[in-house]
């Protein structure tokens, strides 16, 4: 993508999560975000079909970077170096959530929370999906592995609604309460 249409996608993204901060998504417009990014109709059904895709796209940006395996130093927390196991993944996730949580929480209040983490667990299952061990043969792995995935997704929803821990004790939290799953070795 060129120069310009990142930054025309950039300034939709700005326009849709200060729009985020004080109003539902529901009650959100296209008109609103066209004005608020400043930008024409036809430029913004350019890069979105709908509200819905623009959600959408925001949220696989947020993911791809949360869930990507190239880390970075970054303002609120440094994953770059050291080990990368799941307790650290799952605080990573747990920073750049944190970080968001602006508009995360707008989002998970309404009608678009489902589809939110609709999105996350499919990225969720894919992260639990290599870090589940020998399960116990009688429970089925699918099984093991969507118990995981939506307990960390409700896990998820607490924490925007409860923000007085870190993500490091979240990080801790779900690991305790998750005694099922045994780590990979590494």
């Amino acid at each position: 993508m060129d120069r310009r249409k990142k930054k025309t996608r950039q300034a939709v993204y700005d326009a849709f999560t200060h729009l985020l901060e004080t109003k539902t998504y529901s009650n959100i417009t296209v008109q609103e975000i066209i004005e608020e990014a400043d930008i024409g109709r036809s430029t913004f059904y350019a890069h979105f079909e709908t509200k819905d895709e623009l959600l959408k796209a925001l949220c696989t940006e947020i993911f791809d970077h949360v869930f990507s395996d190239d880390l970075t130093r970054e303002k609120t927390h440094d994953f770059s170096t050291g080990s990368r196991g799941l307790k650290e993944e799952i605080t990573h996730m747990l920073y750049h959530l944190r970080d968001n949580s602006r508009y995360i929480k707008r989002i998970l209040s309404c009608e678009s929370g489902e589809m939110f983490m609709k999105y996350f667990k499919d990225y969720l299952t894919g992260v639990f999906d290599g870090e589940l061990g020998q399960e116990k043969e009688h429970i089925p792995r699918d099984y093991l592995l969507n118990h995981l995935v939506c307990d960390f997704a409700e896990t998820i929803r607490w924490w925007m609604g409860n923000e007085t821990f870190s993500p490091e004790e979240v990080s801790s939290f779900f690991l305790e309460t998750a005694p099922f799953m045994q780590m990979k070795p590494e």
